[in-house]
């Protein structure tokens, strides 16, 4: 499966990450003496099942190496249009590509056995979205001070992951609300609001399952979702803040170790 590696984006004054990289790409931050990207290509690299892997949002100059055929794409000015850019690419080459894994550049301590885990949940269905959720339990177990931003269910507290997958064509339709979605990315109950009143109230009285959820943003995006509950932490451990930058150098320094 072909893989998309999202990984635009400069901090800008006043935000986070702005003093770490000093006008530069998050991308390309320092992480235990690589870029952090480098470390999710490393894993892409050394998994089985990825077959050329696509980063959008970097200039093409980046010192950056993976073990599968490797393109870089510039910044297109946001999330959306750069995997629209990435799958734009995919096709050229392989028209006949349906789903592809969209992997963020900020979730370093993925291994290899996790990007294969993934595909593998794609090959058991044909659905638009695959999209993954950790519980909370989980995330705090395996990360105690990540200050994830978690959202209540009726049966649990969930992060999203930053390992996914979707179709082609679920990229390239023109619909409106996906930017809004993808904006809203980091606030559930506004992304829930842009999918309609009745979900919002569900999920603020906290009577939404998981399987409810997906299919009421299924119905309204007029796709074919699926979400999946996520055995692996580190996919949802995505560094936007200084103190997530510096609990994921000190866990790899310990990998390292060992």
């Amino acid at each position: 499966m072909d893989v998309i590696v999202t990984a635009g984006g400069k901090p800008s004054p006043g935000q986070p990450l702005y003093e770490q990289t000093n006008g530069g790409y998050k991308a390309l931050l320092d992480v235990q003496g690589k870029p952090m990207i480098q470390w999710v290509l490393d894993a892409i690299g050394e998994a089985a099942g990825p077959t050329r892997v696509v980063v959008v949002g970097l200039p093409v100059y980046s010192n950056l190496v993976c073990s599968r055929p490797l393109t870089i794409l510039p910044d297109q000015g946001d999330m959306l249009r750069n995997l629209r850019a990435g799958v734009d690419e995919i096709l050229e080459n392989s028209p006949e590509t349906r789903q592809v894994l969209a992997v963020s550049s900020d979730i370093p301590t993925i291994t290899p056995e996790m990007v294969d885990w993934m595909i593998s949940r794609v090959q058991e269905s044909d659905h638009d979205l695959y999209y993954n959720v950790i519980e909370r339990g989980l995330m705090e177990k395996r990360f105690p001070n990540a200050r994830r931003t978690y959202l209540r269910l009726k049966e649990m507290e969930v992060c999203g992951g930053d390992l996914n997958a979707v179709s082609t064509a679920a990229v390239k339709a023109d619909n409106p609300v996906y930017d809004q979605l993808i904006g809203s990315r980091k606030n559930p109950f506004r992304q829930a609001s842009l999918l309609g009143f009745d979900t919002l109230v569900l999920l603020m009285l906290h009577r939404l399952t998981l399987e409810q959820a997906a299919a009421l943003a299924s119905k309204r995006l007029g796709i074919r979702g699926r979400a999946i509950r996520c055995p692996y932490a580190e996919i949802g451990m995505d560094v936007d803040k200084p103190g997530q930058l510096a609990l994921v150098r000190e866990d790899l320094a310990r990998q390292k170790v060992l």
